[in-house]
């Protein structure tokens, strides 16, 4: 006789009865939204540069100069109507000089890639000497404007405007560098020099032996004309190392930053400098 199989009343019936997959030993499931592949894992922080800001592809950055060239161009032109007559002669004779040689050495085609790149180069020099006249007849005499060229200073430049002022927008700004710290006002010259020798005081207290040199910017004997201001500041013999700039500068953030409101750039014709004049001035 088959023996029958006993049959328990009590059990559910179907899928529910059945044991885990994994033989219940106790895995646990994988978090939401996480996969094989990776996917839910934090995306990866992006690539700083040394000012801690994020990096910039080569393509984007070439595309953003040549946007910045184009613009300030057209800022030029405007000012100086004469400047694409002047680029074209300047591309014809560094160009057709090249070219010339290389007819007497009886190899044209050879030189000519060097003559269409050194006309070029040429037509940009020409350019950049232009906008940086252009951009310094249009600051000239504004409130701001010795801050404005400061400001726009290469390499490790610490620049505080507007430390010391008039209500008749004289100003006297701080500059922190390699050859110690420099004074520089802007505006009338009796007014400014007495605002000058009162920031010298403040200054020796905390800086001790670090050089501090003054300049006032103007056209009179014995002032700096602004055109000439960045090179005569970045000319001054550096007595500091980087070190001790970087102790000096902690020093120094005991005076204080700004107290007059100074513009952040002068405004020639009521408009605000824009940021291509800069790029090209720095060139």
């Amino acid at each position: 006789m088959a023996r029958s199989k006993p049959t328990d009343a009590t059990a559910p019936s179907g899928k529910a009865g059945r044991a885990p997959k994994d033989g219940g030993r106790g895995r646990s499931s994988a978090p939401t939204g996480s996969t094989a592949s990776g996917a839910g894992k934090p995306a990866k922080a992006p690539k700083l540069d040394k000012k801690g800001q994020p990096k910039v592809g080569r393509l984007k950055k070439i595309a953003g100069q040549a946007r910045m060239i184009k613009q300030a161009y057209g800022l030029t032109r405007k000012n100086d109507p004469k400047l694409p007559w002047i680029m074209l002669i300047a591309f014809v004779v560094v160009a057709g000089v090249i070219e010339l040689i290389g007819i007497l050495l009886s190899s044209p085609f050879l030189v000519l890639p060097l003559a269409l790149i050194s006309g070029g180069l040429a037509a940009m020099i020409i350019f950049g000497r232009r906008a940086q006249g252009s951009a310094y007849r249009q600051v000239e005499g504004q409130p701001g404007a010795a801050a404005w060229v400061l400001e726009g200073m290469r390499g490790d430049w610490r620049v505080t405007s507007g430390v010391a002022g008039t209500p008749q927008m004289d100003a006297v700004h701080r500059v922190l560098g390699r050859p110690g710290i420099v004074l520089v006002g802007e505006g009338v010259p009796n007014r400014v020099r007495g605002l000058i020798a009162q920031e010298k005081k403040k200054v020796a207290r905390v800086v001790g032996d670090a050089p501090i040199y003054d300049v006032v910017v103007g056209d009179d004997e014995g002032q700096i004309p602004l055109r000439k201001l960045s090179a005569h500041v970045t000319k001054l013999p550096r007595n500091l190392t980087a070190a001790e700039v970087n102790s000096l500068g902690r020093r120094m953030s005991a005076l204080g930053g700004q107290r007059m409101p100074v513009p952040g750039g002068p405004l020639p014709g009521g408009k605000q400098m824009s940021v291509s004049q800069r790029q090209v001035r720095r060139r």
